[in-house]
């Protein structure tokens, strides 16, 4: 077995691959960015090399900065994690001429599968069902409208080299397909350096299902089950579960034969997975293969026991798969969340800045696991992807899995940007995902505006009440609270028109009582002391987590993807507090404020100009991928108060209207 190896990644991957090598008794490299300097994955390696500025243009893809590293630490081979270097042909191939061995499929697969229109006409030739689309590249937006009404509306204009949701626009109209072609190509070439883009039918009610494959270097190829990942947003996954709970056993094993089909047809070994879109009638459609460990991998690993990272390293070393297909078996129900830096409630737009206090919860008996590349005081920046990390829970059916993540996202305490930790946990609440119906267009047929202030209306407000009125209690009365005591409260849940609720909380030495106006009473169980950001406890032998955020008027409560501003006053001042005046905020209505930080590309209009609702205003991009910002409403415009090239804060003001 290899002694040393280089991992050529960053973030939570890096760290993954750092555990299953150190396992196996197998030292690390790590390369890191200058704005990578203090990251975990850092720390965690045996050695590491620094390879350039904080861009990944000047660092992390930088062939020769990797290759050199291995020489200088004496890395036998590299495991490129995904995404950056992961897929790139040349890459291995330079690995190849340098004698330092490659922890993923041969180069002639890479080429072949890399490429999506390529990928695509190979997968045609193997009998593979493929989506109907013109697998030529295009670059003139009329041959693209000519094309998407040869196939029919609705199409999918797509960088052939794009992954990761990046360079995919979809068209409804002759409109759209300009402009999602040029968009396609810019982010493509700024993304992976291509800009070639092709076009394709767009499926409706597609649910996206792909296979886990395994190869060796001795012709053995198995597929190890699938995994659901149709919860997405801008082609971006979000939610993935293994097993799908769409598929029969039938079509799982016709899926599961054609994947590996198509990885022998292209001599595979290593891990790679082959994604296809489902239709209603299960009728399913080769999309693209992905050669190199999916993001997902966890929900796999969790199912079937194995180690995909750890057969990786044994199948680039030259041994044989110790399984084959009949001895895959699938066990329980695998969940995965994938905790982004981006704010649910301005369009899912990127996020950024210092993780201030960051407490992930605690892995337990192999049903809650935590991948991640960050830490405490760590920050996140503009120069990368914005996944902060993967939250992973296992049970022995779906149903037990969603409430096991339900229970960890409310136990994910983090502070100091905006994330979609209360995003994820009104998706594994709603109804239709408890159902299994879901496709593609879940989130924006659930969520067309995000998460809106409805959706954050506490639906349980006497939990929120009874965990508000013990918090003001122990806080405020803290040497009672050791010894018990009676305090009768009013509770004001929200701002502009609070919801009151009168109770009284009887603080016990086992358990606290609180009873509300009418009778109804909570027994609360938890070890809550002032100063603690979550309030755990068992309510009717029920765990409920809330957390908690102090403010000048009361507390921010936190549960199930709720929040609310909780006042506690001690009931003889109840009708004070009632007569307190709600302080709007201020009206920015008549700004185009940026939201996230990024660069402003352009601004589409001039001082003086009329605007019509819907016209493009500004671009401005982050994390690499371009935000069109259109009006609202018909205006004039009056004050530009940035211009193209200018870097932007989160709220900066670009155009003001009259």
């Amino acid at each position: 077995m290899f002694s040393k190896i280089l991992i050529a990644n960053r973030g939570e991957i890096a760290c993954r691959v750092i555990k299953s090598a150190r396992a196996m008794g197998i030292k690390t490299v790590a390369v890191y960015s200058e704005a990578d300097a203090d990251a975990l994955h850092v720390e965690m390696a045996d050695e590491a090399v620094a390879v350039g500025p904080a861009a990944s243009s000047e660092s992390y893809l930088v062939i020769d900065k990797i290759i050199e590293a291995c020489k200088q630490t004496g890395a036998e081979a590299v495991h490129p994690g995904y995404g950056f270097l992961s897929e790139n042909a040349a890459f291995a191939t330079a690995l190849d001429a340098a004698g330092i061995a490659f922890i993923g499929p041969p180069v002639g697969a890479i080429k072949a599968m890399g490429d999506k229109i390529e990928s695509k006409k190979l997968a045609q030739e193997a009998g593979v069902s493929t989506v109907p689309g013109h697998l030529e590249a295009i670059t003139d937006p009329e041959e693209a409208v000519k094309i998407a009404n040869g196939i029919g509306y609705p199409v999918m204009l797509k960088a052939s080299a794009g992954g990761g949701g990046k360079g995919m626009r979809l068209a409804w109209n002759d409109d759209e397909a300009r402009e999602g072609l040029v968009s396609a190509m810019n982010e493509g070439r700024s993304s992976f350096g291509d800009d070639r883009v092709f076009v394709e039918k767009f499926i409706q009610e597609p649910r996206h299902i792909e296979i886990q494959v395994l190869g060796d270097k001795h012709g053995n190829v198995i597929y190890l089950g699938e995994r659901e990942c149709s919860i997405q947003r801008r082609h971006q996954k979000v939610l993935e579960e293994a097993p799908s709970p769409f598929l029969d056993e039938a079509t799982r094993k016709a899926m599961g034969e054609q994947a590996v089909a198509l990885a022998k047809e292209v001599d595979y070994c290593s891990a790679g997975t082959v994604e296809f879109i489902v239709d209603k009638d299960r009728n399913f459609y080769f999309l693209e293969m992905n050669t190199r460990l999916q993001v997902e991998h966890p929900v796999t690993e969790l199912v079937t026991g194995l180690d995909l990272v750890e057969l990786m390293l044994r199948v680039a070393y030259g041994e044989k798969l110790p399984l084959t297909q009949k001895d895959v078996k699938l066990t329980g129900w695998a969940l995965e969340a994938r905790f982004y830096a981006e704010d649910p409630e301005r369009g899912f737009l990127p996020s950024t800045g210092r993780l201030v206090r960051y407490s992930p919860p605690k892995e337990r008996d192999g049903r809650v696991r935590v991948d991640t590349g960050v830490r405490e005081g760590g920050e996140i920046s503009m120069f990368y992807d914005p996944m902060i990390a993967k939250l992973i829970t296992y049970g022995e059916d779906r149903n037990a899995a969603i409430d096991t993540m339900r229970e960890a996202l409310d136990d994910y305490y983090v502070r100091g940007l905006n994330h979609n930790l209360a995003f994820l946990s009104h998706l594994v609440a709603h109804p239709r995902f408890r159902e299994g119906q879901m496709t593609t267009n879940f989130i924006a047929e659930e969520y067309p505006d995000g998460l809106t202030p409805e959706h954050m209306l506490p639906t349980d407000p006497k939990l929120l009440a009874a965990a508000g009125a013990i918090i003001e209690f122990c806080s405020v009365n803290r040497d009672k609270a050791t010894r018990g005591g009676i305090m009768n409260y009013s509770v004001f849940i929200g701002e502009e028109d609070p919801t009151e609720l009168s109770l009284t909380v009887e603080i016990g030495k086992d358990a606290d009582i609180v009873t509300f106006d009418g009778g109804e009473t909570l027994e609360i169980k938890s070890n809550w002391t002032a100063g603690m950001p979550l309030f755990e406890a068992t309510v009717g032998g029920r765990v409920a987590i809330v957390q908690i955020d102090l403010t000048d008027s009361g507390y921010v409560l936190s549960h199930a993807g709720t929040r609310a501003l909780v006042r506690v006053v001690e009931a003889r001042l109840a009708a004070l507090q009632r007569l307190m005046p709600y302080k709007p905020p201020p009206d920015m209505s008549k700004f185009l404020l940026s939201p996230m930080p990024g660069l402003l590309v352009r601004v589409s209009v001039e001082e003086g100009q009329t605007v019509k609702a819907g016209e493009e205003l500004a671009v401005v991009e982050a994390m690499k991928m371009e935000n069109v910002m259109r009006a609202v409403s018909d205006g004039v415009v009056t004050v530009l108060h940035a211009a193209a090239g200018d870097s932007l804060a989160v709220d900066q003001k670009i155009i003001e209207f009259e």
